[in-house]
Formats: C-alpha cells, structure tokens, sequence
C-alpha cells in the first residue's frame, strides 16, 4: 500500500483554560510547515509537546490522521478543519490508518516509522474544537488515527510517499486496539497476538483481561 504525505505539522504553544497540562500549555495546535522536518526517536525537530505524561515519548513519537477521516468530521461538525487540526504531526492521504495493522512499518521520506497504538481522546482535544461532546463522538466514530515509533531518523515533507514496508502476519489492527479498549472488550484477548503493542498497553490489557477473570 502506497499514499503519501499531505501534510507536516508542527506544534505552537497554545496557553488555554482547556489545556491539560499542568502549566496551562497545549501543543495540540498544530500547523503545516514548508520543507522537509526532522523526524528523531522522540518526535519532530521542534514539535512542541504539552502534556509529556500521555504524550510523546518513543512509542508515540508522531501522531499520524487521515485526510479523508478530517474530511468526515468537517462534514459531520460543518466547518472546515485545516491539516494539524486534530494534533496530528503527519496528514496523510490514501492510507487506511485504521486498518494500519500494529507493527507495520512505514518508509516515509528518509525515516522508517513503525505503527504502535491508537490516540484516545481527551478534554484537550474537546476544548481546542469547542465541541463539549467530541470524546463520545470521536469514541464512537473509531477512526481515531494513529501514533508511529521511530526506527531510523531522518527527513519528512509534505508530498513524500508513504510505502508500508513490512506487516505483521497477526493483523491486529489500530481499530480493533481503539475498540477492544473503548467500545467493544470482547475483543481484549486479540490485541495480546500484537507483539509490537507498546508494553504499557499490553499491561493494561492483562489487567481488563485479570479483572474480568
């Protein structure tokens, strides 16, 4: 499968009551940026991340979504949502991120990047949209895009292909973790076939798993 980057974005300082970080400080505004960026284990040169607690880190270095999913909500909200608008570092086209299966590697530009987990709502993602209800909506919709590890450094822009090089023969896909862990829990012993799962996210599915003996 072959798409194509549409866009990179870069995160500004946005100080707002909604913001989650303890300091009042969001990066989740997010803006397309010309030329080739630097994309390094622990995200893109100077992508400004607030909340590091849920964010960031090698296991969600770049945040991807999906042109045509942003196409869906600005229909569905009735106003026009610009690249970057869902906090994602890299807008793609023709790229099925909720069936990118957990584990697939992606050779974008210069770097290798690796498909790990599902991004979940938040009240940050709601106050940024003004929308009160996203997280349920967005919950609901299940097409929520997906963050990449890094496996070799290098340079991202706007207009690269996006080639999947590699897939795990397990098939655990973005959506099945989004639903197993939002929507639908009889899906949880699935997502223990996905060896390249975050291990936090393993843990937390032992636990449900645990817990509902």
């Amino acid at each position: 499968m072959t798409g194509r980057v549409a866009a990179v974005n870069i995160g500004v300082v946005t100080e707002a009551a909604w913001a989650g970080d303890a300091s009042g400080r969001s990066g989740i505004d997010k803006r397309p940026v010309d030329g080739p960026v630097s994309v390094l284990t622990g995200g893109l040169a100077g992508d400004f991340v607030g909340e590091r607690a849920v964010h960031g880190g090698p296991d969600k270095a770049v945040y991807a979504y999906a042109e045509e999913d942003a196409a869906w909500w600005s229909a569905e909200i009735g106003r026009s949502i610009r690249s970057g608008g869902f906090g994602e570092n890299l807008t793609t086209y023709a790229i099925d991120l909720t069936g990118a299966v957990i584990g697939e590697q992606w050779a974008v530009g210069t770097t290798v990047l690796q498909v790990t987990m599902p991004r979940y709502p938040c009240m940050t993602f709601a106050g940024f949209w003004g929308v009160p209800d996203l997280i349920r909506r967005f919950t609901v919709r299940a097409s929520p895009g997906a963050y990449l590890r890094v496996l070799r450094e290098g340079e991202v822009g706007a207009g690269d292909p996006v080639e999947v090089v590699d897939r795990p023969a397990h098939g655990v896909t973005i959506g099945e973790v989004f639903r197993a862990t939002s929507l639908e829990p009889e899906l949880l012993p699935r997502l223990l076939d996905a060896d390249d799962l975050p291990a936090p996210m393993r843990e937390k599915v032992r636990r449900r798993l645990s817990s509902r003996g």
